[in-house]
């Protein structure tokens, strides 16, 4: 510690000699012993209070003085059998000396101690104690001070209490004393280090207007970097900068500003932990004019995800379909069809918001992680195939053009809204970021945020609707729209195995047995109505009727698939062709401390993009031998299934959906984080980074 205050004046005094020069002799901290009253019983204790009276302009020291300096110290002369307690500290504040960041007082404080007497004091005796109390007093230079102070205390059985007084000033001094916090408070890394006290009314009604954190033990942050407020939803976080001493559990004193000027001092032992995403109002987070910009090229880019074209290629169809004479109802199609897809995206967005409120830890996707919803959305995609082989036609009967315009235009809205549920598997660059950044806003951002992603991703289609000229590419009508329509049915039946492979991720045998069936009465139902639409009246009937009946049928399968148990978690598996283990916080923590490189890979099922990823990138032979030879540990962070743990782990990277890909090197403080869309040159460069 001293050679810190040596260096410290190194640097500083010969730019400031001649300050110091004209620096009087006098003392700059005139101190006294108080204590809360003079008379103690034998086994008693009482609190004495070294005063410090600091001249203004000057500091003396907390318990860590910060970047430089010295604690005050007490030496004690007692008489036999008494002890003293240690110094206890009230909240310090923030000292700024050139490029240095001191903890200290200024003005007058009191540090209190504890003295006990023995249990066989003498009664009617006097005590007499002695304390060699010293610190380090700055300015523009610092001076060392020491003194010795005497105090006579007296022993007696019935020793009454500490009067009026005396009582509300040492509760004022106890005030700035810290307390245990009432909340769990955790930290973590991301790019910089993460405060976070979780506690609801702090990000509500009980919002701090500031916040200052004084680490119990020096370096374990950078004293001089600023320190930032955000709030995330159940609590306040606080931004610091790490230091190159950071242990394993955070401590010290987090000092919170109310709005009306009192504080609140709270003593701090965080552990590491999960970190929601906070919004920080001093402009480094992302801007919500970029957050807009981020979700109108994600929704644009998400059209060419795999999950969507079938949708799209198919609604592409319709248009051409209509080219030529009829471009006014190709036309009202694609408006309609945007606005069924720009409304289901802002639909999803308040569901989003209404289940987090309740208290559910969801994101984008989410609705995938409910088996029964896994297995409707198949049967959808299935009915949509059958539709397009011709198997069934299902038309509104048409009473003239304004009814037949009328149902078109019902089916382009339904088909945006397809398109959107079919795109919830998919997360395209700048999405994620712009969803994440949305989901710790308020409910209009957030609807906002919604409803631009779904600008971006119905533009094509807008763009036909506002320019007509574009329908000039369309090509005109023709046999070749059977034969498309036909083919189109296959990407569906795809989609409709994929979903099924997903839901057998999710449930057990009998669940998966269930859906089967659904999607065989399903397919038999429409076929029977369709062979039935040509004939006599009763043959429609009859057919109308048992079809009904299969297809009630297959919703009731439905509901054995929703009653189903998801199978057992896996406590090992060979992934991408690499050992590996589910991700748990704790077993993250856990190879972390064990200085192992670890790759972390936030995945599910129903996730193509990261289905695609793995296939190009983590499955390669280069990617494989890189992680066998650097003794990489992957830990898959599935969410097939909905796991609060893994959608905690996202929301501390901002992400509100999979994929995700963090690595963290040996040592590091915090975990690179990966592109969405990985290449095995990416995964390598990130894998041989120092």
């Amino acid at each position: 510690m001293m050679r810190r205050i040596l260096l410290w004046l190194a640097v500083l005094l010969p730019v400031l000699a001649p300050a110091a020069a004209q620096i009087d002799q006098m003392p700059k901290v005139q101190a006294r012993l108080i204590p809360d009253r003079d008379t103690v019983a034998p086994g008693g204790t009482l609190t004495v209070a070294l005063e410090e009276n600091i001249r203004p302009g000057w500091h003396t020291y907390w318990s860590n003085p910060g970047d430089a300096g010295e604690p005050t110290t007490i030496q004690w002369t007692l008489p036999k059998g008494w002890k003293a307690g240690p110094i206890q500290w009230p909240y310090p504040q923030r000292e700024q000396v050139g490029p240095l960041m001191d903890y200290g007082y200024e003005g007058k404080i009191w540090l209190l101690v504890d003295l006990t007497a023995p249990a066989g004091a003498k009664p009617n005796t006097e005590a007499h104690f002695q304390a060699a109390a010293s610190w380090l007093v700055c300015q523009q230079v610092c001076i060392p001070e020491d003194t010795t102070l005497n105090l006579t205390l007296f022993v007696d059985k019935n020793a009454p209490p500490p009067d009026a007084i005396a009582a509300a000033e040492f509760a004022s001094a106890r005030a700035k004393l810290p307390v245990a916090s009432p909340w769990r408070i955790r930290y973590a890394m991301a790019n910089d280090l993460m405060l976070y006290v979780k506690s609801p009314a702090l990000a509500g009604a009980a919002r701090p207007a500031g916040a200052v954190f004084f680490p119990s033990q020096p370096g374990e942050i950078k004293d001089i970097a600023p320190q930032a407020l955000g709030f995330a939803k159940d609590g306040p976080v606080l931004r610091l900068v790490a230091g190159a001493k950071l242990h394993k559990v955070l401590d010290g004193v987090l000092v919170l500003t109310s709005a009306d000027k009192s504080v609140q001092a709270l003593q701090v032992h965080a552990i590491p932990g999960i970190v929601p995403p906070a919004q920080f109002n001093d402009g480094s987070t992302l801007s919500f004019a970029l957050a807009l910009l981020f979700a109108f090229i994600g929704g644009l880019i998400l059209n060419v995800m795999p999950c969507v074209l079938p949708v799209l290629a198919m609604k592409a169809l319709a248009l051409a379909s209509h080219a030529g004479a009829e471009r006014s109802r190709a036309r009202a199609e694609s408006f309609t069809y945007c606005a069924g897809a720009v409304l289901s995206f802002v639909t999803f967005g308040l569901l989003i918001v209404i289940l987090r409120a309740g208290g559910n830890a969801i994101g984008w996707g989410f609705q995938l992680q409910e088996p029964i919803v896994v297995a409707a959305l198949a049967l959808l995609i299935f009915a949509v195939g059958l539709n397009l082989s011709g198997v069934f036609e299902f038309e509104p009967v048409a009473v003239g053009g304004r009814l037949a315009r009328r149902s078109g235009l019902v089916g382009a809205f339904f088909t945006g809204v397809l398109a959107v549920a079919v795109a919830a598997p998919c997360t395209a660059p700048f999405m994620a970021t712009a969803i994440g950044y949305g989901l710790t806003q308020t409910t209009t951002v957030v609807l906002t945020v919604f409803a631009v992603l779904g600008l971006g991703f119905v533009l094509p289609f807008l763009l036909l609707g506002i320019w007509p000229a574009m329908h000039r590419i369309l090509p005109k009508p023709g046999p070749w729209m059977l034969r498309l329509k036909q083919i189109l049915a296959l990407p569906m039946y795809a989609a409709a195995a994929w979903l099924l492979w997903v839901l057998a991720q999710q449930v057990d045998r009998s669940g998966l047995f269930a859906a089967l069936v659904a999607v065989a009465a399903l397919g038999v139902s429409l076929w029977l109505w369709g062979v039935t639409r040509a004939g006599k009246d009763w043959v429609r009937g009859a057919g109308a009727l048992v079809a009904t009946a299969g297809i009630i049928g297959a919703l009731y399968s439905l509901t054995i698939v929703g009653r189903s148990h998801a199978p057992a978690a896996a406590i090992a598996s060979n992934y991408a062709g690499i050992a590996s283990q589910p991700y748990t916080a704790a077993r993250l923590e856990s190879l972390r401390d064990a200085k192992r490189p670890v790759f972390v890979d936030a995945t599910a099922s129903w996730c193509i993009t990261c289905l695609v990823n793995d296939e190009a990138a983590l499955s390669r032979p280069a990617v494989r031998e890189a992680f066998a030879d650097k003794h990489i540990a992957l830990l898959v962070a599935d969410w097939t299934n909905r796991n609060p743990e893994i959608t905690a782990l996202l929301q501390a990277h901002n992400r509100s959906g999979v994929p995700l890909y963090l690595y963290y090197a040996p040592g590091a403080s915090e975990a690179a984080v990966l592109p969405q869309i990985l290449t095995e040159g990416e995964v390598l460069k990130v894998l041989d980074a120092k």
